[in-house]
C-alpha cells in the first residue's frame, strides 16, 4: 500500500478528517499475546486551547480532534513543569520537579558550562544510569525510539537518549547547535551526526516537523513485528514561528506571526495523521495506544509578538499565566489517549493527571512490575483509561526557578501557589475559579496549612539548584 504523505493529509483533512482515513467502527481484537505498542506524541509550547477538540475555532486540527473523538480527552492534564527540560525529565523519569534531576532549563550550580549562542550558561543532563520509561520498557522486550527533541542532555555528551534506554535516536541535542532549528543542517542518527542534504548551503527543503514525521513512520515500519515504544517529540509550535508555507491561512487578514503559528500547528496535525495512517497500513492500529500532549503552556518568550499571538488564538483560554508560570496557564496541557477497541470512544476525564504519571502507566500497559525498583511520584492511569475510574485523591506538585524559586501544587479542587520570593501561599478553588483570581488562603487556613506542609515534604534539596 502506498504511504500517505503530509501533502496528501494537508489537502484531504478538511474534507475527510482522520476518521475517514482510519476507517474503523467496531471493537478491534488485539493480536494474541502481543503487548501493546506505545506511542507518545509531544508538542512544544502548544496551548491547551490551540486544538479544536478543546474549543479552538481559528486553527484547524482535524486529525488530532478525530483522535479525541475516538479516544479519551483529559480536561485537567498538566505538564511536569512550566518549561521544557524539567517537564520532559518528569515525563521520562516519573519524578516530579521536587525530586527530579533536572528542575530548570539552566543549572544554578553544578552541571556543565556551555554556550547558548554567545551566552555562557550551565546546563544539567540526566545522571549516568538514570532510569527512564525507555529503560523500563526495554526490560519488557520493547524496541524503543525517540524522534526529535530530547533536551535532557544539557552539555553532557554522555546524557544522550541511547544511554538512557532508547535503541533508536534520530533528532537534535541541546549541545549541538547545527542540529537545531526548523531547517537544521544536521541531525543525530544514534551517536552519529549526519548532514541533511536539503538544508545545506542556505536551502530550506527539510522542515523539522516533516522530518520527525517521516522518521517516526520509518520506525513504525521497521519495528512492526515487535512491541515498540516510540516518542515523537516535535519542536512545533515553539518559537521562532516558522513554517514552509502559511497553508490554509495564507489569504486571511491576520498578522504574519499568527499565520505562521497556525500553519505550524497545521503541519503538526498532519504529522499526527500520517503516523496514525502508518499504524493502520502496518495493521498495528488496534495494537497501539497513542498519547498526544504538550510539555507546558503556550508563548515561548514574553515578547509582544508572541503575547499577541497567544491572545489572538486564546491559546490558554481564561487561564492565568503562560509558559514559565506555575499558574494554570503555564502548566495545563492537552492530553488525549487513543486505542481503538480498548479505550472507549468519546470519553472525557476530569481527573487531575500530569507527566510523572506516564512512566507507571506505560509500565502497566506493558505488564512490567516496577514497585520498589525505581523511585517514582506518578500514578498508573490505566484505571482511568480502561474503566473511566478516577484515581484516589492525591496531590500534584511543581517547583521552578524562573525568575527565582517558587512552588505550586494541586489537590482535588484546590490549587496553592507560593510565588517567587514569596513566603505567603495563595490558595484557589479551581472548580469555582479556574482563572485563579480569588485568593482564599485567609478564609481556608486548614487547607493552606495542608499545602504548606506538602511544600516542605515535596522539595528535596538539590546541589544543582541552590
Amino acid at each position: 500500500m502506498k504511504s500517505v504523505t503530509r501533502r496528501d493529509l494537508l489537502q484531504s483533512s478538511a474534507q475527510i478528517g482522520l476518521v475517514g482515513v482510519l476507517g474503523y467502527g467496531t471493537r478491534a481484537v488485539a493480536k494474541e499475546n502481543r503487548k501493546p505498542n506505545i506511542v507518545y506524541i509531544l508538542a512544544d509550547d502548544l496551548g491547551v486551547y490551540d486544538l479544536g477538540c478543546y474549543g479552538q475555532t481559528k486553527i484547524s486540527t482535524p486529525h488530532i480532534d478525530a483522535l479525541a473523538r475516538q479516544g479519551m480527552l483529559f480536561t485537567s492534564a498538566y505538564g511536569g513543569a512550566p518549561i521544557c527540560s524539567p517537564s520532559r525529565c518528569t515525563l521520562m523519569t516519573g519524578r516530579h520537579t521536587g525530586h527530579a534531576t533536572i528542575r530548570d532549563n539552566f543549572a544554578l550550580a553544578g552541571g556543565i558550562v556551555g554556550y547558548k549562542g554567545k551566552e555562557k550558561i550551565r546546563r544539567l543532563g540526566l545522571r549516568p544510569g538514570e532510569a527512564t520509561v525507555a529503560t523500563v520498557l526495554q526490560t519488557g522486550g520493547y524496541k524503543t525510539g525517540l524522534i526529535g527533541k530530547w533536551h535532557l542532555d544539557g552539555y553532557d555528551p554522555n546524557a544522550i537518549p541511547t544511554n538512557h534506554g532508547f535503541d533508536v535516536f534520530q533528532g537534535w541535542l541541546t549541545q549541538t547547535e547545527t542540529t537545531q532549528g526548523y531547517f537544521p543542517l544536521q541531525w543525530y542518527d544514534g551517536v552519529s551526526l549526519v548532514d541533511i542534504p536539503g538544508n545545506q548551503q542556505g536551502h530550506h527543503d527539510r522542515y523539522e516537523t516533516d522530518l520527525c514525521t517521516d522518521k517516526a513512520c520509518d520506525f513504525i515500519r521497521s519495528n512492526r513485528n515487535d512491541p515498540f515504544f516510540l516518542t515523537v517529540a516535535y519542536n512545533a509550535p515553539h518559537s521562532p514561528h516558522v513554517a514552509p508555507t502559511e497553508g490554509a491561512y495564507a489569504g486571511l487578514d491576520w498578522g504574519a506571526e499568527e499565520k505562521s503559528y497556525a500553519a505550524m500547528i497545521e503541519f503538526l496535525d498532519a504529522g499526527v495523521g500520517a503516523i496514525i495512517q502508518t499504524l493502520k497500513e502496518q495493521n498495528l492500529l488496534e495494537d497501539t495506544v497513542v498519547f498526544i500532549s504538550s510539555d507546558h503552556g503556550p508563548r515561548s518568550e514574553p515578547t509582544p509578538e508572541q503575547t499577541r499571538t497567544a491572545q489572538f488564538f486564546r491559546s490558554h483560554g481564561c487561564l492565568r499565566g503562560y509558559k514559565r508560570d506555575l499558574y494554570e496557564g503555564g502548566i495545563r496541557v492537552p492530553l488525549i489517549a487513543f486505542w481503538p477497541g480498548t479505550i472507549k470512544a468519546g470519553t472525557v476525564s476530569a481527573t487531575p493527571v500530569y507527566h510523572p504519571d506516564f512512566l507507571p502507566t506505560a509500565a502497566s500497559l506493558a505488564g512490567i512490575e516496577i514497585t520498589g525498583t525505581i523511585p517514582i511520584d506518578g500514578e498508573d492511569l490505566t484505571p482511568i483509561l480502561f474503566q473511566s475510574k478516577p484515581l484516589a485523591s492525591r496531590p500534584l506538585y511543581w517547583e521552578t526557578y524562573e525568575p527565582s524559586y517558587w512552588q505550586a501544587a494541586r489537590w482535588d479542587e484546590w490549587k496553592a501557589v507560593r510565588p517567587p520570593n514569596g513566603t505567603e501561599i495563595a490558595l484557589f478553588n479551581l472548580n469555582d475559579d479556574p482563572a485563579e483570581t480569588r485568593n482564599l488562603a485567609q478564609k481556608k487556613p486548614d487547607v493552606t496549612q495542608r499545602f504548606r506542609l506538602l511544600f516542605e515534604r515535596a522539595h528535596l534539596v538539590s546541589p544543582n539548584y541552590l
